[in-house]
């Protein structure tokens, strides 16, 4: 293993590399649609599940309103999506493909397959156990974290040790 970075050799980093290299991949097929990758999950996810609220959106997309708000707002101004207010609820702000917004699902159907043909996801079965395989590493970490938080950090120590050039 000489001349490997010592980043190299760790899974953590393994998982940033490949998600940064996979956002690069999205970045570059969605291009000629003027989409980011963030925006095409949304249009995904309203493809797949119709008009959803703002809040909901943002608990599948894992995002804050402060980072959602002009993602949304983005595709509005695209002429993609469009926001209404509920009408049993006028708090509630809801999310709905427009005419142009559906139409684009048949544009970009090719997309997912490319996708896993660049990372050599070559079967259905597959592609379940690598999607099975990143929840777990998900769900774990996340219950680390949450343990973490409630016992003061992941060691045990409720004091963080400090880092040269930085306050604790």
């Amino acid at each position: 293993m000489s001349g490997m970075g010592v980043t190299d050799q760790m899974v953590c980093f393994a998982l940033y590399s490949a998600a940064r290299s996979t956002a690069r991949a999205y970045r570059t097929l969605l291009a000629p649609w003027g989409l980011t990758y963030p925006q095409y999950l949304l249009l995904v996810i309203l493809w797949s599940h119709g008009e959803q609220s703002v809040r909901s959106l943002g608990q599948m997309m894992q995002l804050d309103s402060g980072t959602l708000s002009p993602l949304v707002r983005r595709l509005e101004q695209g002429g993609l999506v469009e926001r209404r207010r509920d009408s049993d609820d006028e708090r509630v702000v809801t999310v709905a493909l427009t005419d142009r917004g559906a139409a684009l699902r048949q544009e970009l159907a090719h997309i997912p397959g490319k996708i896993s043909e660049a990372m050599g996801v070559t079967d259905a079965e597959q592609a379940a156990g690598l999607i099975r395989s990143l929840h777990e590493v998900c769900d774990s970490t996340e219950q680390m974290s949450r343990r973490s938080s409630a016992d003061g950090n992941a060691d045990g120590n409720t004091t963080p040790t400090s880092v040269k050039g930085t306050q604790p």
